[in-house]
């Protein structure tokens, strides 16, 4: 069995953005030259997380609405993890979309249904962060 790791970097212009990083996801793939095994895609952020869904704008800007329906970023003053830093709805905005995925990998391609994407969200970003991701098989 082998095993293969790269973290994969973004900035987003944003504070809030979701990146498809399907391609660059089977791209790793094909690096590691495994055929068969598991993927994981992690955010190594806790403002950030990795998901799978549709690629489609809509429900992107529903993913806005139901977020900031749940954790708004303002006022900050709601949060008390927020003091040194204005960042408390990110972290639970992550938590809520999830940390990581694991994906089945099939003849060297991820095994994903018909209208499945891999995305990093970010929920405070205008910086350098990083997604790992880690493939064992054969």
């Amino acid at each position: 069995m082998k095993s293969y790791r790269k973290e994969l970097w973004f900035k987003t212009t944003k504070r809030r953005e979701y990146i498809n990083i399907t391609a660059q996801v089977q791209a790793v793939l094909e690096e590691s030259g495994v055929c068969e095994g598991l993927i994981l895609v992690n955010a190594m952020h806790i403002t950030a997380s990795v998901f799978i869904n549709d690629d489609e704008h809509g429900l992107h800007s529903d993913f806005e609405h139901w977020l900031e329906q749940l954790a708004p970023e303002k006022p900050h003053s709601q949060y008390r993890h927020n003091g040194y830093e204005d960042n408390a709805d990110a972290h639970l905005k992550r938590q809520i979309m999830g940390r990581e995925v694991v994906i089945a990998i099939t003849n060297g391609k991820l095994d994903l249904g018909p209208w499945e994407q891999v995305f990093y969200g970010e929920y405070d970003g205008m910086r350098k962060k990083r997604a790992l991701v880690k493939i064992i098989g054969e």
